[in-house]
């Protein structure tokens, strides 16, 4: 049963640097991974492609034949694509269990409104695809109160659309230290708290907005957002192991690619564990990590990156992972996790026979 991510999020927002990082990072773990390009204005990929878009159709094409715009040709190449399945679905068996990311363009009304992309992954599932929507976001949207609601109304609106297990998260969160101050702790957006004590601040932002009918309109959104209760940010910096390793492990739970093919009668209590979230997650103060101590915790994690390169004899990249279990395509639930204890620990891990 193949697994795939579906990488959505607003122009700017990190898909592809995204989708090069989490290849690179599951490569470095072995984890067998492969990047589908379905941007067909992305001319230029930092990551191998193993299935590009534009070998069917580009957007300089669509443009020059039906006289579209941008953003009327990405949606003529979806529906394009959404009538030639036949492509995509040989080009993926081809690839046979490889884990999937699909690179999407950063046209939201893809997967607001229109519906061609929410019925071709429709269509991968009854082909056994496990999907998992990451819907990307830049996290400059919390410098400012309306980018931030904003952003939490195209949020839930994807969600609601695209009706599949769905990670949001603040991306370029090792950048928020070098914004103007927030108003209130990290974990305040990353929650979507009680938006109430956002409202002055949205009064503060636009002075010639003060008034009653926009104050009621405000609030309107505000109750909106949280009568759905549905949404909650994970934050990532791409070039930091332990955000990836994090993020790759909610998305693995969200998924079921942690349970693998063991999951019942045969589990070991090793195995029970890993999949309690508490004991999976490492519990950190965000507002710590990235705001407060942001350059004590990076000189902390360079100098571990450091000695354990020192151990295996190799220079420090940031790029590998040596410390994880790598992927033998068996035991999935331990894949990118630290390895058990070592003798001594009280659990006895048995491989069973299949």
């Amino acid at each position: 049963m193949p697994f795939a991510q579906l990488v959505l999020g607003s122009p700017g927002a990190g898909k592809s640097t995204y989708c090069d990082g989490m290849h690179q990072f599951m490569s470095a773990i072995g984890r067998d991974c492969s990047v589908v390009n379905l941007d067909p204005a992305n001319d230029r990929t930092n990551y191998p492609c193993a299935l590009d878009i534009r070998k069917l159709v580009t957007l300089e094409e669509i443009m020059a034949d039906d006289s579209l715009g941008p953003n009327g040709g990405v949606l003529y190449a979806f529906e394009e694509l959404e009538h030639n399945m036949e492509w995509l679905e040989d080009g993926l068996k081809a690839l046979g269990d490889s884990y999937v990311l699909f690179d999407c363009p950063g046209q939201v009304e893809l997967y607001t409104h229109h519906n061609s992309l929410r019925n071709i992954f429709f269509k991968l599932q009854k082909m056994g695809f496990r999907l998992v929507v990451v819907h990307l976001s830049d996290s400059f949207c919390l410098t400012q109160p309306s980018l931030y609601v904003s952003n939490l109304l195209l949020t839930l609106r994807a969600m609601l659309q695209m009706d599949l297990p769905h990670i949001n998260v603040l991306t370029k969160i090792d950048k928020v230290s070098e914004y103007d101050k927030l108003p209130f702790n990290l974990d305040f957006y990353t929650e979507v708290q009680d938006l109430n004590y956002l409202m002055p601040y949205l009064e503060e932002e636009a002075p010639a907005l003060r008034t009653e009918k926009f104050a009621r309109l405000n609030q309107a959104v505000a109750d909106l957002v949280e009568n759905f209760s549905l949404v909650r940010f994970e934050v990532l910096a791409v070039e930091n192991k332990k955000s990836m390793m994090h993020l790759l492990r909610v998305i693995d739970r969200a998924g079921g690619y942690v349970f693998g093919g063991a999951e019942g009668a045969n589990d070991t209590v090793w195995q029970v564990a890993m999949r309690n979230e508490s004991s999976m997650l490492e519990v950190q103060d965000i507002q710590e990590r990235w705001v407060d101590a942001k350059d004590a915790y990076d000189e902390a994690e360079r100098k571990e990156d450091d000695e354990q390169a020192a151990r295996l004899g190799q220079t420090s990249t940031g790029a590998t992972t040596p410390d994880l279990v790598t992927d033998d395509g068996e035991d999935d639930e331990f894949d990118g996790l630290p390895p058990p204890p070592p003798g001594g620990s009280g659990v006895k891990i048995v491989r069973r026979n299949r």
